[in-house]
């Protein structure tokens, strides 16, 4: 699939406004239920004990949606960062679901996979249909989205075999103990754990050797959706409108992650973890992103829908105590990739103040902005 044009002429379709109920329910679970049981700041701080739970759950009517991700984020030139970003289950969300997509006669079937680089015009995002062309092992040993993308699950190795028409890759990754968790919630897991890999790119430059530091990435959640096999009605998904996820690896040991997602008129996720191979991982809520600038023209999907991009951020950090941490800068000049739900992913190059060290490297990008 090709990258979609800047067109900010283009014919481009309202996004539907979230029914005032469901938005006001949002926001009421978010600001007194959430706070009450979620547990992610202390379980970021713990050994990663939860491999038995990456299941995929396709027969659940409880766990709605599964997420499976492995993301590269420092590859070298042409190609910048490769990810495998998957959904298994249509998500009942705002900003990730694509109806056009969905699977007849049940939406529920929905799988989709995005993998691309920063490299060519071409990058691979399709749907498919769970219950006839995937191969999901309820044991999560096996992972297939038809013959495009196969995951290898024996935690903590994991084995990635992508076959697209502009490319294929084979990848190794093998997992730490590290883990940060986004939420961690009895309805809603979603977690990253910093891990190793190497592996090939072979596409018509031929055979490039990558390796380096990833993360491994899980999710499961239930929704509304589980309970109707046709789309939910935009009005009536989950209002969240905004979600941005960045990877930055500052040396060849040390992983950041930065994350914001809001929604309802509230901030769901705003975090930053830190991980080290042989150290221990950190989380921190002092967290702060300034959008400095963005893109011109607003991007426009295959369905005319316009979103505003960044073209330069700004991120700080702070510890608990107020002391500055970091702070990230970052310009993004690569191709953004449409497929990562309703949004994009990307790579910048970013300048980082990290203590006494200044940084310089690149980062990938995951943006959805339904709110501009």
């Amino acid at each position: 699939m090709s990258s979609p044009i800047d067109n900010e002429a283009a014919a481009a379709p309202a996004r539907p406004a979230t029914n005032r109920l469901v938005n006001t329910a949002a926001r009421l679970a978010i600001t007194h239920a959430a706070p009450r049981i979620e547990t992610r700041i202390a379980a970021s701080q713990l050994p990663f004990a939860q491999a038995d739970v990456m299941l995929p759950h396709t027969t659940s009517r409880w766990w709605g949606w599964t997420h499976y991700g492995i993301f590269l984020p420092l590859l070298p030139e042409p190609y910048r960062f490769l990810n495998f970003m998957t959904f298994i289950g249509a998500t009942g969300t705002a900003c990730f679901d694509n109806d056009y997509l969905a699977t007849k006669p049940d939406a529920r079937n929905t799988a989709t996979v995005l993998s691309a680089t920063a490299y060519g015009d071409d990058h691979h995002y399709e749907a498919y249909d769970a219950s006839a062309n995937c191969d999901f092992r309820p044991d999560g040993s096996r992972l297939a989205w038809g013959d495009d993308l196969v995951i290898e699950r024996k935690h903590p190795q994991y084995t990635v075999a992508g076959r697209y028409s502009h490319m294929s890759v084979d990848v190794v990754v093998r997992a730490t103990d590290q883990v940060s968790y986004f939420t961690k919630m009895p309805i809603y897991d979603h977690f990253s754990v910093l891990a190793t890999y190497h592996g090939t790119i072979k596409d018509i430059r031929g055979t490039t050797p990558i390796s380096g530091l990833c993360t491994v990435e899980y999710g499961r959640c239930i929704t509304p959706q589980a309970l109707t096999r046709t789309p939910l009605r935009p009005s009536l998904k989950l209002p969240v409108t905004f979600f941005t996820y960045q990877i930055a690896n500052l040396d060849a040991t040390t992983q950041l992650l930065l994350t914001k997602v809001t929604g309802a008129g509230a901030t769901l996720c705003l975090l930053s973890h830190l991980r080290t191979l042989g150290g221990k991982a950190r989380v921190f809520e002092k967290t702060k992103l300034e959008v400095l600038e963005y893109v011109d023209k607003r991007l426009v999907d295959v369905q005319g829908r316009r979103m505003r991009v960044p073209r330069r951020m700004r991120w700080t950090v702070d510890e608990d105590g107020g002391e500055r941490l970091l702070r990230l800068e970052a310009s993004v000049d690569a191709p953004f990739r449409y497929g990562h739900g309703q949004g994009y992913v990307s790579a910048y190059t970013f300048s980082c103040a990290w203590g006494s060290r200044e940084l310089n490297g690149t980062g990938y990008l995951e943006w959805i902005d339904l709110e501009g």
